[in-house]
């Protein structure tokens, strides 16, 4: 940062803009007064209570836990095997493989919804959760394709093959050496495509449904119809658990090592 002090003030400018704003919604969830606003009047946990007993927000929390799980699930079922083929398969054009699986990465989410509300909810007449489940497992295959392919490719392929030079059959040497060899980066796909399944707001708006809201588009509603401190605890919390998360991901998995891969 001393060689270079311009670029050090726009990190330094980037990070204050990115936090600021953060610190600000965590400390007007611990007002005691009635009103969103900054400074906090007081100090109370008052609104973190009236958050966790409201009923669309319970709700809300548990149709985005179960669409978040079950689309982590169907992405890593379909990435790791996309991993595996790209990484240690013998198919031609695998860029182009890859290229075609990270691709929700490039295309707008607002596209790949209107995209499946026309195809699946009114031409297939399917449920807003099966176009829901559908839309974030296609968002989430990037993240299981790369990073399961970073943590691969930080691995010596000759391991795999000396375990079948011993005799090993390819389905032994799967589950006894190269799923430990993923594992790392398996359960690091899977925190991150949790937290992005969980917090995603544009698709879910377009595919969402009276009788299945996810958390972060009913928080949304709410916001247009009330302007109280309940919205910034829940926020809180939320940014909480992403932040345990984050930590508890990092001191057992070290994602650092794995992302790091994910340049190579």
């Amino acid at each position: 940062m001393r060689g270079r002090p311009i670029l050090g003030s726009l990190a330094v400018l980037g990070y204050i803009i990115m936090i600021v704003p953060i610190l600000f919604v965590v400390s007007t969830a611990f007002t005691a007064g009635d009103a969103l606003t900054f400074p906090p009047q007081g100090l109370s946990l008052r609104w973190f209570g009236e958050a966790l007993a409201y009923q669309p927000f319970l709700g809300a929390l548990l149709s985005s836990l179960q669409l978040a799980v079950v689309s982590t699930a169907l992405a890593l079922l379909l990435g790791v095997p996309v991993t595996l083929a790209i990484q240690r398969g013998k198919i031609p054009g695998k860029s182009l493989v890859e290229g075609l699986f990270l691709s929700p990465l490039v295309v707008p989410e607002l596209v790949v919804g209107l995209a499946l509300y026309q195809q699946i909810m009114i031409g297939l007449h399917q449920t807003s959760f099966v176009a829901l489940l559908v839309g974030h497992t296609v968002l989430l295959l990037p993240y299981a394709v790369r990073v399961t392919g970073a943590s691969l490719a930080l691995a010596d392929p000759a391991i795999e093959e000396a375990a079948r030079g011993l005799g090993a059959s390819p389905l032994r040497t799967f589950f006894s050496v190269t799923l430990p060899l993923l594992r790392p980066g398996i359960f690091s796909a899977g925190l991150l495509s949790f937290v992005t399944s969980f917090n995603n707001v544009p698709l879910s708006l377009l595919l969402q449904s009276r009788q299945f809201r996810t958390l972060p588009v009913t928080m949304l509603d709410y916001v247009q119809q009330s302007y109280d401190p309940m919205i910034a605890a829940m926020s809180t919390l939320i940014l909480a658990g992403t932040v345990v998360i984050a930590i508890v991901a990092e001191k057992t998995l070290g994602f650092a090592k794995i992302f790091g891969g994910i340049n190579k």
